[in-house]
């Protein structure tokens, strides 16, 4: 179970990462949702794991070689903007979350079932 500290982090890192990876990747993936879906913070705080959704399956691939190419420079960003909020910037483990993928396909195969409407 996770400490209020470890929330509130977790909570700040989601809504910090977000705006950071939607900025410096907005111009290459225009056309392309990306969400981090959820971080978990270590006890000590210094491992954050970041759950990453891309929308666009075509390009689902792209985006998580490029978050780990640019892993230092988004963790640099971060430090940046809570810096002064935490003692050490968290090292970044990115995850590519598949939740969505998941749903769109259960919600193909509902698609397909032949349910009779229900009698009266």
């Amino acid at each position: 179970m996770e400490s209020k500290r470890q929330q509130k982090v977790a909570r700040q890192l989601q809504k910090d990462l977000s705006d950071i990876i939607r900025r410096r990747m907005g111009d290459q993936f225009r056309n392309t949702i990306i969400t981090v879906t959820r971080v978990q913070v270590s006890p000590d705080l210094s491992v954050a794991r970041v759950h990453i959704s891309a929308l666009s399956v075509d390009k689902r691939q792209k985006v998580i070689d490029y978050i780990m190419d640019h892993k230092s420079e988004i963790r640099k960003s971060l430090g940046l903007k809570i810096g002064k909020q935490v003692r050490k910037i968290p090292e970044l483990v990115f995850i590519e979350d598949h939740g969505s993928q998941y749903a769109s396909e259960i919600d193909g195969i509902l698609s397909k079932l032949n349910i009779p409407p229900k009698e009266e």
